[in-house]
């Protein structure tokens, strides 16, 4: 079983502008089974989901590249990932914006790790980095419907998402969605209450036999 990535590093003066990793990272960490192919793009926070998929690839060959609308947050990912020896990339853009058409169909994990919490559709715009980390806006969705569309252009033949999101989200609405648009098959690959949040990871893939 690999650790859990070293942050150490990282200072309480940090964690004022990077949202602090918690239960949304460990049920992440839960996944490592089903985490075995050779690329990944996720939103980057402090880099403990990148780095942890980066010691479960192992071997180098992997290309792991992050994304974070915070540029603290990209700097402290790509710090995370030096500090534990890993080697990745990380970006500060709006999801994936500028990536297109370079990653188009090239991307086999896809992980993303959104802002789920209900809120006003104000507080998804706010200039507070650490709000804008949670806020979902309407049913906590907001910034979820902004993505879905884009997994379509990004995902590989064989490519799997993975979506951690909580029982306000509507999941299976997002499931239902994801067929009826674009012929994803989905499940919930793993559940957890964190405090009164039912967290769910939802795997979505193209492939009907890749499951």
């Amino acid at each position: 079983m690999f650790p859990t990535p070293n942050l150490d590093h990282i200072t309480s003066n940090d964690y004022e502008n990077v949202y602090e990793p918690a239960e949304g990272y460990r049920i992440s960490q839960e996944q490592r089974e089903s985490l075995h192919l050779f690329r990944n793009w996720n939103s980057s926070g402090t880099g403990c989901v990148s780095t942890f998929l980066g010691q479960l690839l192992g071997d180098g060959t992997a290309l792991l590249l992050c994304t974070d609308i915070n540029p603290y947050a990209t700097e402290i990912t790509v710090k995370t990932a030096i500090h534990n020896l890993i080697h990745l990339d990380a970006i500060t853009t709006n999801l994936i914006s500028g990536l297109l058409p370079r990653l188009y169909h090239n991307v086999d994990i896809l992980c993303f790790n959104p802002p789920y919490v209900v809120t006003s559709s104000e507080d998804v715009k706010s200039s507070n980095f650490i709000e804008r980390a949670w806020a979902g806006g309407i049913d906590g969705r907001e910034v979820i419907d902004k993505m879905l569309p884009l997994v379509n252009d990004l995902l590989s033949s064989n490519g799997v998402f993975y979506l951690l999101v909580i029982s306000d989200n509507k999941p299976d609405e997002i499931c239902e969605r994801m067929w009826n648009d674009y012929q994803f098959h989905s499940k919930i690959s793993a559940s957890r209450l964190a405090g009164r949040e039912k967290q769910l990871i939802l795997k979505f893939w193209r492939n009907q036999s890749y499951n």
